[in-house]
């Protein structure tokens, strides 16, 4: 096989893509679309966003030390992609994509009604990185839709139907092809 070397960058595709929920009274909500985030740390549970300090929502969270991570489906996929093109400064990103704000029950930020998971976090650290500065985070509450939660409270993600971003493009996830251990479980 054969590979071209291109400049430094990244390629570390496919990503989750969230929308982010962030503001501290109905009047400076606003709603981002993230595929800078992960997972930083199991315990405490810690998170992360990155964002340009040109972004509408940057200086929302850098003053208000808040945001809400809500999962992103296939369902929201166009309001995905419109909060991630449009800006907050002139438009209700809620009103004009008609979703709803939820209260949080531990930050002032909304969590987003129609996202079937929804993480409240409180910013612990600010990193400058460059391009972006990364906003490091503690989730203090996280909310599921019980629609997605079975008879022994087991939440199953997948009937979510989530997505992922890829280079420019939205995906959906597919089939599950196996499990966490499935390599090395014994057989019966």
């Amino acid at each position: 096989m054969s590979k071209t070397t291109w400049k430094p960058g990244n390629m570390l595709y496919p990503l989750p893509v969230v929308l982010v929920s962030c503001g501290d009274t109905l009047e400076n909500y606003n709603i981002i679309t993230v595929a800078w985030t992960g997972t930083l740390c199991t315990n405490p549970p810690m998170t992360y966003v990155s964002l340009r300090k040109s972004r509408h929502s940057y200086e929302i969270i850098k003053r208000t030390k808040s945001f809400v991570i809500n999962l992103s489906t296939e369902r929201l996929v166009k309001a995905v992609d419109f909060c991630g093109v449009k800006s907050g400064k002139t438009i209700d990103k809620f009103k004009t994509m008609h979703l709803t704000p939820e209260k949080a029950t531990e930050i002032k930020a909304p969590c987003i009604k129609e996202s079937p998971v929804n993480l409240e976090c409180r910013v612990e650290k600010m990193v400058p990185l460059g391009s972006h500065d990364m906003f490091m985070a503690q989730i203090v509450s996280v909310h599921v839709d019980e629609a997605y939660l079975d008879q022994n409270n087991k939440f199953h993600l997948d009937q979510t139907k989530p997505i992922c971003y890829s280079h420019g493009q939205y995906y959906n996830l597919g089939q599950n092809l196996g499990h966490f251990g499935f390599s090395v479980k014994k057989k019966r």
